[in-house]
């Protein structure tokens, strides 16, 4: 008999404790190799393809398309051993030396369903759920009849809708949403509307479905006419302010009593950013310093480094370039760019510097992360931040992108600021802001003029520094704005 082993959803980082199933990549029955992507998740930060560490025939799924699984909660169960296919993703079709995979379904599971039907459908205990498993369900599952699947399609015992047939290109079998037409008749009183809805994450289908709100009525505002978020909530904030005024004259005393309050639960990316801001001030006794510098050099350096490579080659961002000054500063002031092991009470300085970014999306802030940034010029710096911010802004970054950053680079001024005193990144030593660069009145070279002004500021754990280092890296950093040339120094 093969050994049946249990894969839970693993810890995605960042202090995300749940996630959602989006689309299962692997059915009951199917040959399944090491580290082949099964699942697709969504986290509140990004979609992840999760991977299974064991190879053989998964005999059971747990979680429909569109519930959330809490981290530790059972994923699959796989007949270790029992018809692995070669490494890859592979075709859904067991291969060569597989075996008899219907038997080893059967085996995993055959005595879970006997228990099942001798104790009758209706008792909770002991119930098999269809393609989910066998045992006490994971938190949020639903219960669904007991039957078993084999490879070839046949269903013994009662089987759900869904295992009537694919409908609209979903396989039978993926969740409670692939429904045959005449289900979807029965369940909801009318026929589904025709032609696929633009959009794609299921938390805003959800955020549609708790507040009443028909999708197919919303115009989208994302590329192609997806539907984001953002139209979703306002078309919630234009249902509920009609329906105020009403209210309010009917139910005086009650209106008073919820006047001008709004309750937004702290869950998802804003809880997880909440958690972690809370974190660092509670921790680290943080100080800023600030400087203003004049960047009208740095915007001709960059100016001249595009024109350098041509029309065809690809251009040298700005934020590319302050990157570029701070791996060049953190190589000055070392001490900067590490963390505090409060257990040990020991200062940890790092050698490789991954460098964060600070970047707003749909879903709220996240910090993508740029591996081994001292290792990079200005046009690898720039290729990278640009793919980044494109997968942040799809909701695309996998967790290794998203964690791991020893020291964050935060451009404030895109949001059209002067300064800021940002929280440091937990359990970084400290960070660059950055705002916006403004034409000003400067004194230069002893004359009024007009110059390009920009106002640096950092802020850092005073347990890993005193005021002199965090005082050298900034006075460094604006000197290289103001002076790019001061760089050449350090190649």
């Amino acid at each position: 008999m093969a050994e049946v082993k249990e894969f839970k959803l693993p810890d995605l980082g960042e202090g995300l404790t749940e996630a959602e199933v989006v689309r299962w990549l692997v059915e009951v029955g199917e040959a399944v190799a090491v580290d082949q992507p099964v699942v697709e998740v969504e986290t509140a930060k990004a979609m992840v393809e999760v991977p299974c560490p064991y190879g053989g025939v998964v005999t059971a799924r747990y979680g429909e398309e569109g519930e959330e699984l809490a981290v530790g909660a059972p994923l699959l169960t796989v007949a270790v051993g029992a018809g692995t296919p070669a490494p890859g993703r592979g075709s859904g079709s067991p291969g060569p030396g597989s075996g008899d995979l219907a038997g080893v379904v059967a085996e995993a599971a055959g005595a879970d369903v006997e228990a099942a039907e001798a104790g009758g459908a209706g008792e909770t205990s002991g119930a098999v759920l269809v393609g989910y498993g066998t045992g006490a369900p994971p938190a949020r599952r639903r219960r669904v009849r007991p039957a078993s699947h084999t490879p070839g399609g046949a269903v013994d015992g009662p089987a759900p809708a869904a295992a009537a047939g694919p409908v609209g290109g979903v396989p039978s079998g993926y969740g409670r949403h692939a429904v045959t037409p005449d289900a979807a008749v029965r369940q909801n009183g009318s026929a589904p509307a025709a032609g696929p809805v633009p959009v794609i994450s299921p938390l805003v289908r959800r955020l549609a479905r708790q507040n009443g709100v028909e999708l197919r009525t919303l115009t989208g505002s994302g590329p192609d006419g997806l539907i984001l978020r953002a139209d979703v909530e306002r078309a919630i904030g234009a249902a509920a302010a009609p329906a105020e005024q009403p209210a309010a004259a009917e139910q005086p005393a009650a209106a008073s009593a919820a006047d001008g309050e709004v309750r937004i639960a702290l869950r998802g990316l804003r809880g997880v950013v909440a958690d972690k801001m809370s974190r660092s001030r509670r921790e680290i006794p943080e100080a800023t310093c600030w400087v203003d510098a004049d960047a009208t050099e740095l915007l001709a350096a960059r100016r001249a480094m595009n024109a350098a490579g041509g029309p065809d080659a690809p251009k040298i961002s700005l934020l590319a370039v302050l990157a570029r000054i701070c791996t060049a500063a953190l190589a000055r002031f070392p001490e900067l760019n590490a963390r505090v092991d409060t257990e040990a009470r020991e200062i940890v300085r790092l050698e490789r510097l991954h460098l964060g970014f600070a970047a707003q999306t749909d879903r709220g802030l996240v910090v993508p992360v740029v591996r081994d940034a001292h290792t990079r010029g200005a046009e690898s710096l720039s290729e990278e931040l640009a793919r980044l911010t494109g997968s942040a802004r799809a909701g695309t970054l996998t967790p290794g992108e998203l964690t791991g950053s020893t020291f964050t680079l935060n451009n404030y001024g895109v949001f059209g600021v002067d300064g800021s005193t940002p929280i440091i990144n937990h359990p970084e030593a400290a960070m660059l802001g950055v705002g916006r660069i403004v034409p000003k009145p400067w004194v230069h070279e002893g004359e009024l003029a007009v110059r390009h002004v920009t106002q640096l500021s950092l802020t850092f754990d005073h347990r890993v520094c005193d005021g002199g280092v965090a005082g050298g890296f900034l006075r460094y950093v604006a000197d290289c704005v103001e002076q790019p040339a001061v760089l050449l120094r350090g190649i």
